[in-house]
C-alpha cells in the first residue's frame, strides 16, 4: 500500500478517474435505494452521480493526452489515509440521514486528496486540472444545497421527512416496542411467582433468565414470520425478529437482574422499581411514537402489568 506522496502524476490520474466511477456508481446506488420512498432525494443524487461522470471524462481526456490509453489499475484501497467505507450503498432501506452523511463524508475527503494531489503535480495542466476538481468537490454541498432548493422544496422535504419517520416506527419502533412490553409484562408472573415460591434469590434469577430468553427467542421467530415486508413497507423480516427478540429479553432481564442480589428483600424492592421504569419507559415510547395520549399510554401499560404482577405473587404464594 502506498502513500499519496509516493504516487507518480500517471497513478494520482488514475486513482482519480477510478474513484470518480466508482462515487459516480455509489451515487446512483443511493439514488436507486431513495427512488420509490424518496423520489426528490433520489434526482439529487442522480444529478450527482452525474456530476462525477463530468469529472471522470475531464480526468481521462487528460490522461491519454498525457500517457496514453492504458489506464492503471490503482484505487483508493490501495493507497494509504483514505477513510474505509462500509458498502451503505447496497443497504436496503436506505435512510435520509445516513445518505447524506455518508455524501458529505465522500465530497469532504475527495477535496482534500484533490488539494494535496495539486500540490505535488509538477505539470501545470495537471495542476490546473486537480484543483479544478478539488474545487468542484468543495462545491458539492452547494450544488446538492441548490439542487435542494429546486427540488426538495419545503413541502416535498416535509413529505419525505414523514415518509421517513414512518417507517422508522414500522421497521424499528414497533416490532422493538412488542418486544419491550411483552418481555417486560409477560415475564412477571413465573419471576414472582419463583420469587414469592421459594424466596430464593438464585433460583428466582435462573427462572427470569429463563424466561426472558424463552421468550426473546418465541417473540423473534414470531415477528418475522409474521409477513415478509414487501407489501406493509415493515422492513426485511430477520432485522425485524432481531429488534424484536433483542427488546423481548432486554425487558425480562431488567428486573431479572436484580435477583443477583443474595437478599431478598432487597432484591425484590430494586426489581419492582425497575418494573415501575420499565413501564414509565414503555409508555413514553407509545405516546412519542405511536400519538397515544400519554396518560392513556400509562394507563393501558400499567393495568396490564400489575394485573400480571399480582397475578405471579398470588400464584407464588399459595
Amino acid at each position: 500500500m502506498e502513500r499519496l506522496i509516493d504516487l507518480s502524476e500517471r497513478e494520482i490520474l488514475a486513482l482519480a478517474i477510478f474513484s470518480e466511477e466508482e462515487d459516480s456508481k455509489i451515487y446512483r446506488g443511493f439514488a436507486e435505494g431513495l427512488r420509490e420512498q424518496y423520489p426528490a432525494s433520489a434526482k439529487v443524487f442522480d444529478e450527482m452521480a452525474d456530476e462525477e461522470v463530468r469529472h471522470r471524462t475531464m480526468l481521462f481526456d487528460l490522461y491519454r493526452s498525457k500517457f496514453g490509453d492504458f489506464l492503471p489499475l490503482i484505487r483508493r484501497q490501495d493507497v494509504k489515509g483514505f477513510i474505509k467505507r462500509k458498502p451503505l450503498w447496497l443497504t436496503r432501506p436506505l435512510g435520509l440521514d445516513e445518505v447524506r452523511k455518508y455524501a458529505e463524508t465522500m465530497e469532504l475527503e475527495w477535496a482534500k486528496f484533490y488539494y494535496k494531489a495539486a500540490q505535488s503535480a509538477r505539470d501545470s495542466s495537471i495542476r490546473e486540472l486537480l484543483d479544478r476538481l478539488a474545487d468542484a468537490e468543495d462545491e458539492h454541498e452547494s450544488l446538492a444545497h441548490n439542487l435542494g432548493k429546486t427540488i426538495l422544496t419545503k413541502t416535498v422535504r416535509a413529505r419525505e421527512d414523514a415518509t421517513s419517520r414512518r417507517l422508522f416506527v414500522l421497521q424499528y419502533v414497533q416490532p422493538g416496542l412488542a418486544g419491550l412490553m411483552d418481555g417486560s409484562v409477560s415475564t412477571l408472573a413465573p419471576l414472582f411467582a419463583a420469587a414469592f415460591a421459594t424466596h430464593n434469590t438464585w433460583q428466582t434469577f435462573l427462572v427470569g433468565i429463563a424466561a426472558s430468553v424463552g421468550a426473546g427467542i418465541s417473540m423473534a421467530f414470531a415477528e418475522a414470520l409474521s409477513d415478509d415486508g414487501s407489501l406493509t413497507g415493515r422492513g426485511a423480516p430477520v432485522l425485524r425478529g432481531v429488534v424484536c427478540g433483542a427488546m423481548t429479553t432486554a425487558g425480562g432481564l431488567g428486573h431479572t437482574l436484580p435477583y443477583l442480589i443474595p437478599d431478598f428483600f432487597v432484591a425484590t424492592v430494586i426489581s419492582i422499581c425497575v418494573v415501575a421504569a420499565e413501564l414509565a419507559i414503555i409508555s413514553f415510547i407509545r405516546h412519542r411514537f405511536m400519538d397515544t395520549p400519554f396518560l392513556a399510554a400509562a394507563f393501558q401499560v400499567v393495568v396490564g402489568g400489575v394485573l400480571v404482577f399480582i397475578a405471579g405473587i398470588a400464584i407464588g404464594s399459595s
